[in-house]
């Protein structure tokens, strides 16, 4: 090697060497560039239609997770409003009253955009309604449906619900409906349709018809596999996470992500604990179980768990929920300065999630959902405040802002996309 060649070689060596990574500084500075650029879009967020009256309403800073002020603090662009109902009797009794809850929810999101809040938040309809809203610098609301029950047994109620605003809707929750298996099945192996209903199957083809996302996030999955047999359009899990990190019903398994990679959907990671990390979320909860039900009981309310809360009437429920919220930012202060507390289910905890369902079904097949005022929540990200946490996160995971805006709300839009286009196809055939 001449030596002029040798002397280059060896300082590009040493540059090499030389160079750093990037402070934490500098990574803070790039995600809240990524952060401002991005539109962040979370799909999965619940409501309490007590806090959607002229006085009590969204563009308060509430004690609840989302609303407008915390959105705007921690940079959340999209949030997505769930019309849920409870598991009920299979009945015309239990259908009409859930039919009548899912309405008066509709109406508290369209009274929160048209009236309370329009200056400063809109309901999407599509992803163009999405990237206009935002170009104007406004919140974004759209409306999806969790659990299908409200349907009752007459499927003009899915163009109803569509023409409402609902964009997706999931056919189960907590318990087997008339139309689907729940993965609640899991517990006992006690199966109701073995999947899905002959109903569901027509639910299923009219939600394609309408350009309604079909949400695999709580049937079973027997009944997820024949959905995504029988739909003409990508699904997506609204708030699920990885099996194979967090061995719960909730979160989907290897296969299942093949399915839904496949059928070219997206699952949408939930930042829920117990989805996330069983072992911290239940050596931490059984120490903050016994600080909540003492201070619960000072509430005058007998302190739930989960299962039994989301069990109540969906009055009775609201109500427990704001006690609870109550209950909860109380707690919240107590435990900041106790020093035995074993470590919090965190973001770190979620991104790992994120890396390993990008790692096995790639990255136009993940996006990030809370689950918001429906039991969501992680250190870091604990409300729609905080959410600046995520993007850093992903920053200091090495993603890139491309990677950064699909898993935020591309991928999930894109999807939206794609099951208007066949509703437009098979109107069209028609």
């Amino acid at each position: 090697m001449k030596p002029i060649l040798y002397l280059l070689f060896v300082c590009i060596l040493i540059s090499c060497s030389e160079k750093k990574e990037p402070s934490n500084e500098q990574l803070v500075e790039k995600a809240k560039a990524i952060h401002e650029r991005v539109i962040t879009l979370d799909t999965h967020d619940d409501i309490n239609i007590a806090n959607f009256t002229d006085s009590i309403n969204y563009t308060q800073r509430l004690d609840n997770q989302v609303n407008l002020p915390k959105m705007k603090e921690g940079g959340l662009d999209v949030v997505w409003l769930i019309v849920y109902t409870g598991q009920d009797s299979l009945n015309d009794k239990g259908y009409q009253k859930a039919y009548d809850n899912a309405i008066s929810k509709f109406d508290a999101i369209h009274r929160l955009t048209k009236e309370y809040a329009s200056d400063q938040m809109e309901l999407a309809l599509t992803s163009d309604d999405v990237r206009r809203i935002h170009a104007k610098g406004k919140k974004v609301a759209m409306i999806g449906i969790e659990n299908g029950y409200p349907v009752g047994e007459d499927i003009n109620n899915v163009k109803k619900f569509y023409d409402l605003g609902g964009r997706y809707m999931s056919l189960a929750h907590n318990g087997h409906s008339q139309l689907s298996d729940s993965n609640t099945g899991e517990k006992d192996s006690i199966w109701l349709h073995n999947g899905l209903s002959d109903l569901g199957k027509q639910v299923i083809a009219e939600m394609n018809k309408y350009g309604m996302m079909i949400d695999i996030s709580h049937p079973s999955k027997e009944a997820i596999k024949q959905m995504i047999a029988l739909s003409k359009a990508p699904v997506i899990a609204s708030h699920s996470s990885a099996r194979a990190l967090c061995n719960h019903s909730r979160n989907l398994d290897d296969e299942q992500l093949e399915w839904l990679k496949q059928n070219g959907g997206v699952v949408q990671t939930v930042a829920f604990k117990s989805y996330l990390n069983t072992e911290k979320y239940e050596a931490r909860n059984t120490k903050i179980k016994e600080i909540e039900k003492v201070v619960m009981d000072s509430l005058g309310t007998k302190w739930l768990p989960r299962n039994e809360i989301m069990a109540l009437p969906n009055d009775e429920r609201d109500a427990y929920i704001q006690t609870y919220i109550t209950m909860n930012g109380i707690v919240k202060e107590k435990t900041k300065a106790m020093q035995d507390l074993p470590p919090a289910v965190d973001v770190s905890d979620f991104i790992n999630h994120i890396d390993y369902l990008v790692e096995k079904i790639g990255i136009d097949h993940v996006g990030i959902s809370s689950d918001f005022d429906g039991g969501g929540g992680i250190q870091g990200w604990s409300d729609a405040s905080e959410t600046f946490n995520v993007t850093l996160e992903l920053v200091k995971r090495g993603y890139t802002e491309n990677e950064i805006t699909k898993l935020w709300s591309e991928n999930l839009l894109r999807v939206l996309d794609e099951c208007q286009k066949v509703a437009e196809e098979l109107q069209g055939a028609n």
